[in-house]
C-alpha cells in the first residue's frame, strides 16, 4: 500500500489555461520535501449514456477516482469558468462525494481553489468562491493566496486573493499559456498548501 503523502491536484480543461495552472502547482508541491502532486481530472459530462470514459484518457491527466480524494493530505481544485461558476464535470464529480462527506473523510484537511476565464472579468471570483462551498460542506480548511506575495498586486492578468486565476482570453492556444505573474503565484499556491497540509499532519519542513 502507497503511504505517501501527496497533494490532490483536481481540475476541467479544456482549453488548456486550468490545465496549465495545475501543472504549475504541481511544481511548487515539489518545492516541498515529505510530499508530492498527484494531478487528476474529471472526464466531460457525456448524454450518450452507453459510452462509458476509460479511466486513462488518451491525452493529459489520469481521471479521478474517489480513492485519489479520500487518500489526499491537502487538495487544490480548479475548473474552467463557465458563467460564473464551475464547469458542470467537476460539479459532477463533486456531487458524487456524499459518502465522504458523510465518512467525514476530508474534514480537516486543507483545500485551495483555482480557475481561468475567458476574460478579466468573466466570474474568476464567483467561481472560486462558489467552489469553496463544497469544501467547507466536507470541513476543509480553505486557504487563499496572501498579498505577501509581490505578484498578487502586481499582476495585470489573473491572480486574486481567494485563490490563483489565469485570463485565457480569446486565442484558444496561445491565451493558454501563462503570465509570469501567474505562474509565480501558482506555484506559490502549491508550495504554500504543501507546507500546510504537512503541519496539519504533524510534520514541517
Amino acid at each position: 500500500m502507497n503511504t505517501s503523502k501527496y497533494i490532490l491536484i483536481l481540475y476541467y480543461s479544456r482549453t488548456q489555461g486550468t490545465q496549465n495552472l495545475a501543472m504549475h502547482i504541481g511544481r511548487g508541491v515539489d518545492k516541498v520535501a515529505g510530499i508530492e502532486p498527484r494531478i487528476r481530472t474529471v472526464p466531460p459530462v457525456s448524454s450518450v449514456i452507453e459510452r462509458t470514459a476509460p479511466s486513462v484518457p488518451d491525452e493529459g491527466a489520469v481521471f479521478c477516482s474517489k480513492e485519489d480524494l479520500a487518500g489526499c493530505s491537502g487538495l487544490a481544485l480548479g475548473s474552467a469558468t463557465r458563467f460564473g461558476n464551475m464547469a458542470a464535470p467537476m460539479k459532477y464529480f463533486l456531487d458524487s462525494t456524499a459518502d465522504l462527506w458523510a465518512g467525514q473523510t476530508l474534514v480537516g484537511k486543507p483545500a485551495s481553489v483555482f480557475c481561468s476565464s475567458g476574460s478579466i472579468h468573466g466570474g474568476q471570483e464567483s467561481t472560486l468562491l462558489t467552489m469553496m462551498v463544497p469544501l467547507l460542506h466536507h470541513g476543509m480548511i480553505i486557504q487563499g493566496l496572501p498579498y505577501s506575495y509581490p505578484e498578487l498586486n502586481s499582476t495585470q492578468t489573473g491572480g486574486t486573493p481567494y485563490g490563483v486565476t489565469h485570463v485565457q482570453g480569446r486565442e484558444q492556444n496561445n491565451g493558454a499559456t501563462l503570465s509570469k505573474e501567474e505562474a509565480i503565484l501558482a506555484e506559490a499556491a502549491g508550495q504554500q498548501l504543501a507546507e500546510l497540509a504537512l503541519k496539519i499532519g504533524g510534520e514541517s519542513n
